[in-house]
C-alpha cells in the first residue's frame, strides 16, 4: 500500500517568484532540506523530461540527495516531477506542486506522494515541513522592515 503527504502552506510572495524559488538552484539552495543545514547541490532543467538532483546536509552532518524527472511544468501554476533518494533508487515516489494566487502572496499546496510505508509517510512528512518552513521564513521581510501592524 503506498500512501502521500500533502502540505498547504500560505507565501508571502508571488506565484512567479515561489516558483523560481522552488526550481531554480540559487532558489533551492534556500530552504531546501529539513533543517538549517546548508544545499551542497542543486541542479535543475525545467521542462518536461529535464532533470533535477538535490544534494543537502543536515546539521548532524549527514548528507542526503535525491534525483528525478520534470513530468509536468506550468510556471507559475503547477510542477510534477518524479522523486527519488540516491539511496533507496528502486523507490518511485512522485512530488506535486500547486502554486494558487491569493491576497496574501500564493498558496501552495505540496503533495509527496507514492511513499511505501506509514514510516516514510511520517519521515516525509516532517522533512518537508522543516523545508517549507524555511521557505516561508526566506520571503517574510527581515525584522525591523515593513509595517508596524498597531
Amino acid at each position: 500500500m503506498t500512501t502521500s503527504v500533502t502540505l498547504v502552506r500560505r507565501i508571502r510572495a508571488h506565484p512567479e517568484t515561489v516558483f523560481e524559488a522552488m526550481t531554480t538552484p540559487e532558489g533551492i539552495g534556500h530552504w531546501w532540506g529539513p533543517d538549517a543545514g546548508p544545499v551542497l547541490l542543486a541542479e535543475t532543467d525545467v521542462r518536461v523530461g529535464g532533470a533535477f538532483r538535490v544534494r543537502f546536509q543536515m546539521l548532524d552532518g549527514t548528507e542526503h540527495e535525491s534525483f528525478g524527472t520534470y513530468l509536468e511544468v506550468d510556471p507559475p501554476h503547477r510542477l510534477i516531477m518524479s522523486w527519488q533518494w540516491v539511496d533507496e533508487p528502486d523507490l518511485d515516489m512522485r512530488i506535486e506542486i500547486a502554486l494558487r494566487a491569493i491576497a496574501e502572496g500564493t498558496e501552495l499546496t505540496f503533495t509527496h506522494a507514492r511513499l511505501p510505508d506509514e514510516e516514510m509517510r511520517i519521515s516525509h512528512e516532517a522533512g518537508w515541513n522543516g523545508a517549507l518552513d524555511k521557505l516561508e521564513l526566506y520571503f517574510l521581510p527581515p525584522k525591523g522592515l515593513g509595517h508596524d501592524p498597531a
